[in-house]
Protein backbone atom coordinates (compact mmCIF):
# COMPACT_ATOMS: atom_id res chain seq x y z
CA UNK A 1 0.00 0.00 0.00
CA UNK A 2 2.62 2.48 0.84
CA UNK A 3 4.44 1.81 -2.35
CA UNK A 4 1.29 2.61 -4.21
CA UNK A 5 0.73 5.85 -2.08
CA UNK A 6 4.57 7.06 -2.87
CA UNK A 7 4.07 6.12 -6.50
CA UNK A 8 0.32 8.59 -6.47
CA UNK A 9 2.17 11.39 -4.45
CA UNK A 10 4.67 11.45 -6.42
CA UNK A 11 2.42 11.15 -9.95
CA UNK A 12 -0.04 14.14 -8.08
CA UNK A 13 3.18 16.00 -7.87
CA UNK A 14 3.98 16.02 -11.79
CA UNK A 15 0.04 17.07 -12.13
CA UNK A 16 1.19 20.37 -9.84
CA UNK A 17 3.53 21.31 -12.17
CA UNK A 18 1.09 22.71 -13.95
CA UNK A 19 -0.40 24.97 -11.49
CA UNK A 20 2.37 25.25 -8.95
CA UNK A 21 3.26 29.17 -9.92
CA UNK A 22 -0.13 30.35 -9.73
CA UNK A 23 -0.56 28.51 -6.34
CA UNK A 24 2.57 29.42 -4.95
CA UNK A 25 2.05 33.31 -5.99
CA UNK A 26 -1.50 32.79 -4.18
CA UNK A 27 0.11 31.65 -1.17
CA UNK A 28 2.41 34.60 -0.72
CA UNK A 29 -0.30 36.94 -0.87
CA UNK A 30 -2.75 35.77 1.37
CA UNK A 31 -0.86 33.96 4.02
CA UNK A 32 -0.16 36.44 6.74
CA UNK A 33 2.58 37.63 8.91
CA UNK A 34 0.71 36.19 11.60
CA UNK A 35 0.60 32.90 9.88
CA UNK A 36 4.09 32.67 8.43
CA UNK A 37 5.19 33.19 11.80
CA UNK A 38 3.33 30.27 13.77
CA UNK A 39 4.01 28.23 10.08
CA UNK A 40 7.85 28.74 10.35
CA UNK A 41 7.72 27.69 14.19
CA UNK A 42 6.58 23.97 13.39
CA UNK A 43 7.93 23.50 9.75
CA UNK A 44 11.67 22.73 11.44
CA UNK A 45 10.24 19.37 13.49
CA UNK A 46 10.38 18.04 9.81
CA UNK A 47 14.24 19.18 9.22
CA UNK A 48 16.34 16.20 8.54
CA UNK A 49 19.03 16.93 11.03
CA UNK A 50 17.01 16.91 14.22
CA UNK A 51 15.48 13.46 13.60
CA UNK A 52 19.33 11.61 12.17
CA UNK A 53 20.72 13.33 15.35
CA UNK A 54 17.17 11.38 17.20
CA UNK A 55 18.13 8.07 15.46
CA UNK A 56 22.22 7.85 16.26
CA UNK A 57 21.38 9.04 19.50
CA UNK A 58 18.61 6.14 20.26
CA UNK A 59 21.13 3.96 18.93
CA UNK A 60 24.13 4.65 20.91
CA UNK A 61 21.89 4.10 24.10
CA UNK A 62 19.50 0.38 22.80
CA UNK A 63 23.52 -1.10 21.82
CA UNK A 64 24.08 0.18 25.82
CA UNK A 65 21.14 -1.61 26.61
CA UNK A 66 21.62 -4.90 24.55
CA UNK A 67 25.76 -4.68 25.84
CA UNK A 68 24.65 -4.69 29.42
CA UNK A 69 21.66 -6.89 29.10
CA UNK A 70 19.15 -5.13 30.02
CA UNK A 71 15.67 -5.05 28.40
CA UNK A 72 17.19 -7.09 25.39
CA UNK A 73 13.96 -7.36 23.07
CA UNK A 74 13.43 -3.75 23.48
CA UNK A 75 16.99 -2.50 22.94
CA UNK A 76 16.81 -5.22 20.15
CA UNK A 77 13.67 -3.23 18.87
CA UNK A 78 15.31 0.44 18.95
CA UNK A 79 18.44 -0.80 17.24
CA UNK A 80 16.44 -2.24 13.63
CA UNK A 81 14.26 1.19 13.85
CA UNK A 82 16.85 3.32 14.05
CA UNK A 83 19.32 1.90 11.39
CA UNK A 84 15.91 1.41 9.36
CA UNK A 85 15.18 5.25 9.39
CA UNK A 86 18.66 6.35 9.20
CA UNK A 87 19.02 3.56 6.04
CA UNK A 88 15.31 5.14 4.57
CA UNK A 89 16.77 8.60 4.94
CA UNK A 90 20.01 7.96 3.30
CA UNK A 91 18.74 6.29 0.57
CA UNK A 92 16.27 8.50 -0.14
CA UNK A 93 18.40 11.73 0.58
CA UNK A 94 20.79 10.32 -1.98
CA UNK A 95 17.73 9.78 -4.94
CA UNK A 96 16.34 13.52 -3.45
CA UNK A 97 19.94 15.22 -4.02
CA UNK A 98 20.45 13.74 -7.39
CA UNK A 99 17.10 15.15 -8.55
CA UNK A 100 17.68 18.56 -6.96
CA UNK A 101 21.07 18.83 -9.10
CA UNK A 102 20.49 17.26 -12.49
CA UNK A 103 16.73 19.38 -12.86
CA UNK A 104 17.53 22.11 -10.76
CA UNK A 105 14.70 24.31 -9.75
CA UNK A 106 13.84 27.62 -8.02
CA UNK A 107 12.26 28.00 -4.91
CA UNK A 108 8.88 30.11 -5.25
CA UNK A 109 10.63 32.72 -2.77
CA UNK A 110 13.02 33.54 -5.65
CA UNK A 111 10.48 33.90 -8.15
CA UNK A 112 8.62 36.61 -5.88
CA UNK A 113 11.74 38.58 -4.36
CA UNK A 114 13.77 37.96 -7.43
CA UNK A 115 12.14 37.42 -10.76
CA UNK A 116 13.99 34.05 -10.97
CA UNK A 117 12.01 31.06 -11.78
CA UNK A 118 12.15 27.69 -12.93
CA UNK A 119 14.32 24.70 -14.07
CA UNK A 120 17.58 25.03 -15.13
CA UNK A 121 18.52 21.40 -15.48
CA UNK A 122 22.25 20.12 -15.64
CA UNK A 123 23.41 23.34 -14.09
CA UNK A 124 24.60 21.33 -10.88
CA UNK A 125 24.02 25.28 -9.08
CA UNK A 126 22.94 24.71 -4.90
CA UNK A 127 20.65 28.09 -5.78
CA UNK A 128 18.77 26.12 -7.71
CA UNK A 129 17.91 23.58 -5.09
CA UNK A 130 13.89 23.10 -4.38
CA UNK A 131 13.02 20.32 -5.96
CA UNK A 132 12.23 18.06 -4.52
CA UNK A 133 11.64 18.64 -0.63
CA UNK A 134 13.98 17.22 1.71
CA UNK A 135 11.43 18.23 4.72
CA UNK A 136 8.57 16.24 3.72
CA UNK A 137 11.08 13.18 2.60
CA UNK A 138 12.39 13.13 6.17
CA UNK A 139 8.73 13.85 8.13
CA UNK A 140 7.75 10.69 5.81
CA UNK A 141 10.16 8.35 6.97
CA UNK A 142 9.69 9.51 10.10
CA UNK A 143 5.84 9.01 9.97
CA UNK A 144 6.60 5.02 8.29
CA UNK A 145 8.96 4.20 11.35
CA UNK A 146 6.34 5.57 13.84
CA UNK A 147 3.17 3.26 12.30
CA UNK A 148 5.94 0.53 12.62
CA UNK A 149 6.28 1.05 16.16
CA UNK A 150 2.93 2.19 17.33
CA UNK A 151 0.42 0.76 14.09
CA UNK A 152 -2.50 1.96 16.27
CA UNK A 153 -1.71 5.42 15.72
CA UNK A 154 -0.44 5.41 11.95
CA UNK A 155 -3.64 8.24 10.99
CA UNK A 156 -1.55 10.20 13.52
CA UNK A 157 1.61 9.66 11.85
CA UNK A 158 0.55 10.56 8.62
CA UNK A 159 -1.64 13.53 9.44
CA UNK A 160 1.08 15.30 11.11
CA UNK A 161 3.50 14.15 8.77
CA UNK A 162 0.81 15.76 5.81
CA UNK A 163 1.01 19.13 7.68
CA UNK A 164 4.57 19.76 8.60
CA UNK A 165 5.11 19.07 4.63
CA UNK A 166 2.22 21.27 3.50
CA UNK A 167 3.90 24.13 5.73
CA UNK A 168 6.57 23.98 3.47
CA UNK A 169 4.54 25.52 0.49
CA UNK A 170 2.40 27.07 2.88
CA UNK A 171 6.16 29.37 3.48
CA UNK A 172 7.20 29.53 -0.02
CA UNK A 173 10.08 27.45 0.74
CA UNK A 174 8.77 25.04 -1.98
CA UNK A 175 6.11 24.29 -4.80
CA UNK A 176 3.34 22.37 -3.54
CA UNK A 177 4.96 19.88 -6.59
CA UNK A 178 8.61 19.83 -4.64
CA UNK A 179 6.39 18.84 -1.12
CA UNK A 180 4.12 15.74 -3.01
CA UNK A 181 7.48 14.62 -5.02
CA UNK A 182 9.38 14.61 -1.67
CA UNK A 183 6.81 12.68 0.21
CA UNK A 184 6.78 10.11 -2.27
CA UNK A 185 9.96 9.22 -2.06
CA UNK A 186 10.36 9.61 1.31
CA UNK A 187 7.39 7.05 1.61
CA UNK A 188 8.79 4.76 -0.64
CA UNK A 189 12.37 4.55 0.52
CA UNK A 190 11.00 3.99 3.71
CA UNK A 191 8.89 1.08 2.18
CA UNK A 192 11.49 -0.70 0.68
CA UNK A 193 14.03 -0.41 3.57
CA UNK A 194 11.95 -2.22 5.75
CA UNK A 195 11.06 -4.85 3.26
CA UNK A 196 13.90 -5.38 2.47
CA UNK A 197 16.57 -5.07 4.95
CA UNK A 198 13.90 -5.42 7.99
CA UNK A 199 11.37 -8.00 7.34
CA UNK A 200 8.57 -8.80 9.99
CA UNK A 201 9.27 -5.18 11.50
CA UNK A 202 6.95 -3.60 9.10
CA UNK A 203 2.83 -3.90 9.15
CA UNK A 204 1.81 -6.66 7.26
CA UNK A 205 -0.01 -3.59 5.31
CA UNK A 206 2.85 -1.86 4.21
Amino acid sequence: MLLWAGFLSILIGIAALAIDRRLAHFIYDHVSAKAHKALDRITHYAKAGHWLAAAILALIVAAGMRHFGVLDDDSTMLINYSLAFIASLTMGSAVLHVIKLVLGRRRPRDDMEMGLYGFMPLAFNPDYNSFPSGHALTICCVAVIFTCVWPDWWPTWFAVAGLLAVTRALLTAHFLSDVLIGAGIGLIAAREVLQLGFPGFSPGWF
